[in-house]
Order: structure tokens, then sequence, then C-alpha cells
């Protein structure tokens, strides 16, 4: 809507906007805007001069890749005198020269909507603007949204998204898809067409959710979900029990979202306690109860349980954190934080709240989850270009460098958790393989590159030598190499 009222003879906006959103990236830079992954094979079998998490900045490293595992982390030789001449033959296309690049393992989105994404960014969407920018708003214009989705739409905004997340270093994402009578399987169908066409760039893990009410309405949304979960493509089910209209309703609710996650054999995740009401009873306290009756019995082999959101717990107590971790016991359990969407609708002045004082903001507070509560926890995107946060891009990244102001968390082991939960703690949470943090022999090879490799001129561009340099300010330039195949940058 504003490129077309700004938009005059002779200037084409839109290069204009996509220079500037670019800006010196060159041609094929991980800034790419293809929705086309390219299928032609590209291994990697050396990433050489690295500087690796948990060693000294000053020390270089060679990587040794055989397909989907790291088969040899050893010292850098030191590099040839200046006056040596070049080496003459062509270059190993397998080999990498990172020249002092960081690395470190790839990124992961534990909770993303694919298919509300940049709802803000199509023209077929322009009239369904912010005005309050309250929750009920951000309901009632995706679902009049979701009345025009096409299959085609639907593809290409979920393409920009899983795009985007790949240049940004992401190999893997629970990927959202809402089912309900509105929408019907238009989501899923084409989520399960992206999956696909992604197959060995990025794992899309498609989660069916229901974000609509399924016990305070009609039947029909509880049908199609029930439907959706039959798909073998379907690998997670999700609902949020807080849009019912009652407790009791929120209660069957999740009673029906977990007995179908363990028929199914499926993740469960769950929106819950989306409020910062010291009366309202938070319904984790519910939900545990529920998982403890069945889940470790009746569960397949790998599953995990995300509770995202959970806003009302950060009103907690230091007694009432401990008795989340003993109740939780051995179960398979994560939260998400979901920072971007919960401080953009969390803690709005009320009524006649005309000042500029302190007010509450709520989102759950995880580095002291992690540290102080030993609580399984990580931080995601969630939603990006739409009316439940129109701010924010598709990089993890970005929510952790929030995160250091967000929770004060800047120190050096503050970085290291704020990097995992957007990448290894993240991928544990959905039930994906992970590296650990130090990357060692054996491990999987989903890894980015943060820098230019192979760049004739590295003193022209900064160098970060560290994970808390990382995590600060990652920089635009990365390459992503998952299951030891370069697929971005």
């Amino acid at each position: 809507m504003a490129a077309a009222s700004l938009a005059s003879p002779g200037i084409d906006l839109q290069a204009q906007m996509d220079k500037m959103q670019f800006a010196g990236s060159p041609p094929g830079s991980v800034h790419t805007s293809s929705t086309a992954p390219s299928s032609q094979p590209n291994p990697v079998t050396l990433i050489s001069s690295v500087r690796l998490p948990h060693r000294d900045p000053t020390t270089l490293w060679d990587i040794s890749l055989s397909g989907p595992r790291i088969t040899s982390i050893t010292l850098a030789p030191p590099p040839p005198p200046s006056s040596s001449p070049p080496t003459s033959g062509p270059a190993d296309p397998g080999v990498l020269q990172a020249r002092g690049c960081f690395v470190a393992p790839a990124l992961c989105h534990p909770h993303i909507h694919i298919d509300k994404a940049f709802l803000l960014s199509s023209s077929l969407y322009a009239d369904l603007a912010i005005e309050s920018g309250t929750f009920d708003e951000a309901m009632k214009l995706t679902t009049a949204a979701k009345a025009r989705y096409t299959h085609e739409d639907l593809v290409q905004r979920m393409e920009w998204c899983v795009s985007e997340s790949v240049a940004a270093g992401v190999s893997c994402m629970r990927a959202f898809v809402e089912v309900d009578s509105g929408v019907g399987l238009q989501g899923v169908r084409a989520g399960v067409e992206v999956k696909e066409r992604w197959k060995g760039k990025c794992e899309v893990q498609l989660c069916v959710f229901a974000q609509e009410q399924v016990f305070s309405t009609g039947e029909r949304n509880r049908e199609l979900m029930e439907e959706a979960v039959k798909m073998e493509a379907v690998e997670a089910v999700g609902s949020a029990p807080y849009v019912e209209a009652d407790q009791d309703k929120m209660k069957q609710n999740v009673e029906w979202i977990v007995e179908m996650a363990l028929r199914g054999g499926k993740h469960l995740d769950l929106h819950l306690d989306y409020n910062l009401d010291e009366a309202q009873e938070p319904l984790t306290w519910f939900v545990i109860g529920v998982l403890k009756r069945g889940w470790t019995r009746r569960s397949a082999p790998g599953k995990t349980i995300v509770l995202g959101h959970c806003t009302r717990l950060t009103l907690f107590g230091k007694e009432e954190w401990k008795r989340l971790k003993i109740e939780i016991g051995e179960l398979p359990l994560h939260f998400v934080g979901l920072p971007t969407s919960d401080t953009f609708m969390m803690g709005r002045p009320g009524d006649g709240d005309y000042g500029c004082g302190q007010r509450v903001r709520g989102t759950l507070q995880i580095p002291r989850m992690i540290r102080e509560y030993r609580l399984s926890a990580t931080i995601g995107v969630n939603n990006v270009g739409n009316a439940f946060t129109p701010q924010g891009s598709c990089d993890p990244l970005n929510v952790a460098s929030l995160g250091v102001g967000l929770y004060q968390a800047g120190t050096q082991r503050d970085a290291e958790v704020l990097y995992e939960c957007v990448s290894t703690r993240a991928m544990a949470a959905i039930g994906c393989r992970a590296p650990s943090l130090k990357l060692q022999e054996g491990e999987v090879t989903d890894l980015v590159i943060y820098g230019k490799p192979q760049d004739a001129e590295p003193r022209r561009y900064r160098r970060r030598r560290t994970l808390q340099e990382i995590v600060y300010d990652a920089g635009v330039d990365r390459v992503l190499i998952k299951d030891g195949q370069r697929v971005a940058g």
C-alpha cells in the first residue's frame, strides 16, 4: 500500500526498497530472496581455518566432514609466508577456506507460524491493517485473512519464510499450520508441499495447530484436526486452550490434544497461559497433571512436549518455580519464550492509563529458568509480519540479540545460553538431532559459518572471533551447511 502511494513515473520503488534491504550484499549472498532451492549437490569435505566455540579465539581449526558427520577437528596448519608463491591448480570445490570465520551449530526455529507469515507484506490483505494492536484484533484480522487464503498465496508466503530462515542459518524448524472450519486443510496441504520442496535444505517439521476454539463452538474444528493428524507428513499437534470460553472448556481442550498426540505418535505443542492475571490459575499445573497420567508410558520414542508463551508464569515466586521443576519430573517438557510477540501483546496500558511509568511487560525469563531452576527452555520468533507480531525477521539470532537487553544477559556464559536457545536447545525441544555447542567429532554437520569464506580481502570485513560477538551482532554474511552440503551462502 505504501509502495503504491509513493511510486512515481520512472522510479522502480520495489527495486530501490530491495537495494536498501539488501545493501552491501553481493549477488548470491545469504540475503537472496529466491524461493527456489537448488537441487544441485554441493558437498563440503573440509572447512579450514575457523574459530570455534569453547576454543581460544586466537587459534584456528580445520573441520573435516563426511556427509552428515564431523570426522575430525584439528588445529589448522600455520598460513604460508606472504612471500610464498600462490599455489597452482584448480581449487577443491569441497574445501571452504574460512580464513578465520567463526563456525557454530546451525540455528533452529522451535516455534514459527509459516502460514500466517508476512500477511502484512501481501497486497491480498492490504486492507487488514493494525489499528489497536490487541490480541483480539489480531485474531479477527487473521480470521479475515484466512478466508482469502489460496494455495498459491500460502505456498509463496511459506516459501518466503523458509527461504529467509535458511539464509539466516536455520537448518530445522517447527512450522505451525492452522486447521479450522474457516481455512480447512489448506495450510496443511501447502505446508506439505513446502516441506517436500525444502527437503535436504531445511527440516520443516509440520505442526497442525488449533488456534480457534474446539470445544466452545461446534465439532467441525475437532473433526478437521483429527483428519490432519493422520497425515504422514505431520509430526506435531498443538492447540491454544486459552481461546476457549471458560476454564472447563480449556481443560477439555488440553485433554483432547494430549490424547490426540499420544494416539497419533506425535510431538505435542501447547500455547498456554497467555496472560498476566494473578487471579487466574495457571493452566500449566493442569497440563502437567494430565501428562503425568500417561505420557512417559504411551508416547512414541523421542516425542517431546513444548509449552509456548506461558507469560502468566512470570508472576511466579521462587517457591512456585521450585515446585514447577519438581512437578515436571522426568517429562520431556520444554518451555519456549516468544519475546517479540510477548512484549508486543502483553502489559498494554489499561483504560485511563495515560502515564509513561513502569509497566509489566511479560515474557518468560528464559536464561534464569535455565540457570537457576534447571528447566529445559528455549526462545523463538513465533510470528513475523502479521498482526500478532508485525516487527522482526526470520533470523533467530535477532531474538537472541534482543535477549541480551531484555534479560540483561551480557556475560560470556549468557551469550552461550542465548545462542543455545536458538540452536542446540531449540533443536532438542522439538526432537531434532543436534550437535553440542562445543562441536565434536561424530556430531552432525549442521553448521553456520559467520563471515565471508574464501574472501580475497578479509581485512575489509570485521571478523567475529567469539560467540559473544555473534550474539551481540552476528552480521549478515552466513553460510549454512546441512548434512555436509552447502545449502545457503
